[in-house]
């Protein structure tokens, strides 16, 4: 892309002035359009550094109510928390909520093509960094996100120049580092690096758009016409519905709710206390071993409510560090949370290297409540399928222990429940009107159950179901099945 830019014609003094007013004034407008539409909007600033990106940037949002947007500058290299995190971590959040802006200062580009040309990325880890990016930044459009992705390019004469003019005064010569000047030396080199970056991350959904950045009021007004012109498309179809993609993940297969047999899955008292003991060692010992070695692990539970979810959980929890772990209880999304890509709350509560999360209620809220009640689209939960299957790829990829759980009643068991919590007025307290209404709709969500685990129980992120009528058989089984797994992750089973 950048070898085959060709450059247009700059225009006249007295018309770039006039135009630039003119768009200066469009995105001063399209504000408050944005903001009532609820369009989250992603600019990437990215190209040759001295191209002049922090100086248009200032430019742009001197058109934007500073309520209405936030610039992200981010670091060329992670900093070592972050790098105990999947690589996509530090950028997800800060993706902007909706009806607003972000303004990003590099993003994952800078760090995929360093990586590249410091020879830090093979050509294996660089083609899945690419995927990743080609498949968040295709779910951020899909999911009603306009990104506008801007590349600077000026010739290595011109960079030169600028370096050259930066170094003479003491007040600016801070701003030219060696990595710099070895841009400008390498820059055949590196042009090659960032036309196959572009050309492999340059989608119909978020293009790019190469900025001819010789002359500023030049650049700034190429910036303002792309961006005006994508926030004008994108408000045109916000509503449009996208296309949903075939699933290409390999899946295992599990029976139907009705299918599975509940009441042979019981345990006496004594044989309980026994295993759980015994058990609850051996995870003890396992979670040094993970931490040591750190691997992360996520644990997701779901279930009928009075399922037992609770108590599962603290039969596991009882058996770690409380230093190395965290149970994330899930409920509606915080306004800030709803504004912002459903798996956003979860990208940022995902565990660091060596440590444990554990989630009660997940992601899977998209197919199941959300689907039920009405508070997403059909095109949005058909969609989600996939888009959890390359999320939970992507955590695996990265190295995670990934054990999701379905606890299993059956509706007679859940109604006992439910009658006795109503009844205890020491566990009134978990049970409310809701739990009632969704009963009512037991046979609309075992149907939505089947499909979310038949099209989400793939290979490296299989469903476990927890046949729960007995609650000491739930217990002990999610134990085997942790214990199982994280030997599998320890190289301690074949």
């Amino acid at each position: 892309m950048l070898k085959d830019f060709v450059k247009s014609d700059i225009p006249e003094e007295e018309e770039l002035t006039a135009k630039l007013k003119e768009e200066r004034a469009r995105l001063s407008a399209f504000q408050m359009k944005i903001k009532e539409a609820g369009l989250p909007v992603m600019v990437l600033f990215e190209g040759w550094n001295a191209a002049g990106k922090g100086a248009i940037i200032g430019k742009v949002i001197r058109n934007i109510d500073p309520r209405f947007f936030r610039v992200a500058t981010m670091d060329r290299e992670p900093s070592e928390d972050e790098k105990r995190y999947p690589f996509l971590y530090r950028f997800i959040k800060e993706i902007p909520e909706a009806g607003k802006f972000r303004f990003f200062d590099t993003c994952w580009m800078e760090e995929v093509v360093d990586g590249v040309l410091e020879g830090k990325l093979t050509e294996e880890v660089y083609q899945k960094r690419v995927h990743s990016i080609n498949v968040i930044e295709r779910q951020l459009c899909d999911n009603g996100y306009l990104v506008v992705k801007l590349f600077f390019h000026i010739s290595k004469k011109e960079q030169k120049k600028r370096h050259d003019a930066l170094r003479e005064s003491k007040n600016t010569s801070w701003r030219v580092q060696e990595d710099d000047l070895l841009q400008n030396k390498q820059y055949d080199k590196c042009i090659d690096v960032f036309d196959r970056y572009l050309v492999d991350t340059n989608q119909s959904r978020a293009p790019w758009y190469i900025i001819d950045a010789t002359e500023k009021k030049w650049a700034e007004l190429q910036v303002l016409q792309f961006l005006n012109q994508g926030i004008d498309t994108a408000l045109k179809n916000h509503a449009m519905s996208v296309p949903i993609l075939q699933n290409t993940f390999p899946m295992h297969k599990l029976p139907k709710l009705a299918d599975i047999s509940l009441t042979d899955k019981v345990m006496s008292e004594e044989e309980y206390d026994i295993e759980l003991k015994a058990l609850q060692k051996e995870l003890r010992e396992l979670n040094n071993k993970v931490y040591r070695k750190k691997i992360p692990v996520i644990i997701a539970y779901e279930g009928w409510d009075a399922a037992g979810k609770g108590g599962n959980i603290k039969r596991i929890t009882a058996a770690l560090d409380p230093r190395d772990y965290v149970v994330e209880p899930i409920a509606s999304p915080e306004p800030h949370e709803k504004a912002r890509h459903y798996l956003w709350r979860f990208w940022t509560r995902l565990p660091k290297t060596g440590h444990i999360t554990i989630f009660d209620r997940t992601w899977y809220g998209r197919v199941m409540v959300e689907r039920l009640e009405g508070f997403c689209s059909e095109n949005d939960w058909q969609r989600a399928y996939n888009e959890i299957n390359e999320f939970e790829k992507e955590l695996s990829e990265w190295g995670a222990v990934i054990i999701k759980f379905w606890v299993q009643i059956d509706n007679g068991t859940q109604l006992e429940r439910f009658t006795d919590r109503q009844n205890t007025p020491e566990k009134q307290w978990k049970i409310t009107d809701e739990d009632w209404r969704n009963r009512e709709k037991w046979d609309l969500y075992e149907t939505a159950i089947d499909e979310m685990i038949a099209k989400t129980s793939t290979e490296f992120a299989p469903w476990h179901i927890l046949e729960s009528v007995d609650k000491k058989y739930a217990r002990i089984k999610a134990l085997k099945i942790v214990i199982e797994e994280l030997k599998k992750a320890l190289g301690e089973k074949k």
